[in-house]
């Protein structure tokens, strides 16, 4: 059964780890897709895979959101789920977190899923969709050595509620839904915790949940959080 048949699907920071698992997934399951990703060599890799289209994209840039999904609504008529992925982690805590850093980490995280929501939900609201934020578990419990990262991350889970409520007040046909991965193994998170880090999940953990949040099997869920952790942070 292809659980996302025919549906447009746009993945940011698609090129590698969480997202482009989410690409590979939800294509393998027949949706269309379109590559995001500041990484062109990589991005334009995972496209090839999936069938899909690439497009770089940053996700700090409100024009360059405009742009990407006018490509996704040219190429096949219409946007219907948007994967608010693309972020990066810079190891510091409070004391040793510059304001560049700071301001860098939530430009792409929070202020890039506050474009990327905007962006979809001009094309979806007429005729409907779904938006899927990753947070993280750090937004949940805080995190000291990654603070910045889980500040812009506690950022997310409140525009996803407020995203949410609007299209229910609004009475738009559109969902928004946020996802909080524990550690999982990808390059992003290896790259800080080590290739050793004791449980970490794997990238199609929170794909399946990514999958499932995309199609219609979740057409009654709304503003809700699903922690994909193995139980992780409820032990702490």
């Amino acid at each position: 059964m292809k659980r996302v048949d025919g549906k447009v699907v746009l993945v940011t920071g698609a090129a590698s780890g969480l997202g482009r698992a989410d690409a590979l997934l939800l294509a393998r399951e027949g949706a269309h897709i379109v590559v995001s990703d500041i990484n062109e060599e990589a991005g334009r890799q995972v496209a090839l895979e999936c069938g899909g289209v690439f497009v770089r994209h940053d996700v700090t840039s409100e024009a360059d959101w405009r742009r990407v999904v006018a490509v996704a609504v040219e190429r096949y008529g219409r946007l219907d789920v948007l994967v608010n992925n693309a972020g990066i982690v810079i190891p510091a805590n409070i004391e040793t977190t510059t304001l560049e850093q700071y301001r860098l980490l939530n430009a792409i995280h929070a202020e890039g899923t506050f474009l990327g929501c905007q962006a979809a939900l001009g094309a979806m609201k007429e005729r409907g969709g779904a938006i899927i934020n990753i947070a993280s578990i750090t937004a949940l419990r805080g995190s000291p050595q990654v603070l910045a990262y889980a500040a812009a991350k506690g950022a997310i889970r409140s525009l996803s509620q407020s995203v949410a409520a609007h299209c229910i007040d609004k009475g738009y046909p559109v969902r928004c839904n946020a996802i909080f991965p524990g550690v999982m193994a990808t390059p992003l998170v290896i790259a800080v915790v080590g290739e050793n880090y004791p449980g970490a999940g794997q990238p199609d953990d929170v794909a399946n949940m990514v999958l499932f949040l995309a199609s219609d099997e979740s057409r009654f869920v709304n503003g809700a959080e699903f922690v994909v952790d193995n139980g992780a942070s409820m032990r702490l």
